[in-house]
């Protein structure tokens, strides 16, 4: 029979449908008695739901009003002259400092347009591996997910895989930061603690999914309050720690 303190441990496996059909009983019993609990569900599916839409491979919503604005500001081409019989034609020469100054104009303009091109598509290339790593930790046979308490307010989620030696990180009920700090996230383990990266959080409180490799087994993952452009180690209190027992 499953106890009552196990049954708190169940609230993550319950919502990635990963409990028996036992597991999935006592649970669903015991959410009736336990606010907590409900708040957990409630909040990691949250959570769920943003890595799934997360994993689907699509350009970002941006990227078209980019390339809307990018059309407006290529000149089209103007329409074709009548042809006239070769005998009314009348030979025209532009100044050689005009001629040369158009040429770099056009020069200019194709550079410039070709620059904005490139950018893009590095772009939409880096956010679809990105999609697909996390596409990758979310489907790994080996996947587990993770839930703490922030002890400054909110939830951080993890989606690891050893397998992949990688793993997902989102948080949702942040507190608001100045302008000159962020949360940090690291992987801390007995070889030492290494950056991976600072978070990015919307109005709300939430942070984008953060996909981070180099997962060794005896990883913990943290955050850490930094100043905005980071920290090569951990300067103040971690505010979460996650770690997978056993």
């Amino acid at each position: 029979m499953t106890g009552d303190h196990e049954l708190h441990t169940l609230a993550g496996p319950y919502v990635m449908d990963a409990v028996t059909l036992e597991e999935r009983s006592s649970f669903a019993g015991h959410l009736a008695d336990c606010a907590q609990c409900r708040d957990d569900v409630r909040e990691m599916r949250e959570t769920t739901a943003r890595l799934g839409v997360a994993a689907v491979v699509r350009p970002r919503a941006d990227l078209k009003e980019q390339v809307i604005r990018a059309a407006f500001r290529t000149s089209q081409l103007a329409p074709a002259p009548r042809r006239r019989p070769m005998r009314h034609l009348r030979s025209i020469r532009l100044p050689a400092k005009l001629a040369l100054a158009s040429a770099a104009a056009v020069a200019a303009a194709a550079t410039t347009f070709g620059l904005v091109a490139n950018n893009m598509m590095e772009q939409l290339h880096r956010t679809q591996r990105e999609y697909h790593m996390i596409a990758t930790v979310l489907n790994a046979h080996d996947a587990v997910m993770l839930t703490a308490r922030i002890t400054t307010g909110g939830t951080a989620t993890v989606v690891m895989s050893h397998h992949e030696h990688r793993m997902v990180f989102t948080a949702h009920g942040l507190r608001p930061l100045p302008s000159s700090e962020g949360y940090e996230l690291w992987l801390m383990g007995p070889a030492g603690d290494r950056p991976a990266g600072m978070l990015k959080l919307d109005a709300g409180g939430m942070t984008e999914p953060t996909v981070v490799s180099g997962l060794r087994q005896d990883d913990a993952i943290g955050v850490t309050v930094e100043p905005a452009s980071g920290a090569p180690l951990p300067s103040s209190t971690v505010v979460v720690m996650i770690w997978q027992r056993g």
